[in-house]
């Protein structure tokens, strides 16, 4: 199996209230169920307020690297990432547990 882990940070200036973040967050929270390669799939708000803290992530699993391949090139994955490049930068991390 492997973890699939992605923490986003919203540009300066933009807000959770933003009609963007709201589409991209519901976006992200319907993959789980659009996605078949996806094993494990969940995603929300950091509650955290520390300086180093970002501010969303998602947390997910997939059987093997092509399972992983296919979930990020699926068109609805896409969609959803089209959406959060538009007010935001995040890191990954991949592994296998």
């Amino acid at each position: 199996m492997i973890r699939h882990l992605v923490l986003f940070k919203l540009d300066e200036g933009v807000e959770r209230d933003d009609p963007r973040v709201a589409a991209g967050d519901a976006a992200f929270r319907a993959l789980g169920g659009q996605i078949e390669e996806l094993r494990f799939w969940e995603c929300g708000w950091n509650v955290s307020d520390r300086p180093i803290a970002y501010d969303y992530a998602i947390n997910s699993a997939v059987e093997d690297t092509d399972a992983l391949r296919r979930y990020i090139e699926h068109p609805a994955h896409q969609a959803g990432v089209a959406l959060w490049r538009e007010f935001a930068t995040w890191v990954i991390a991949d592994y296998e547990f």
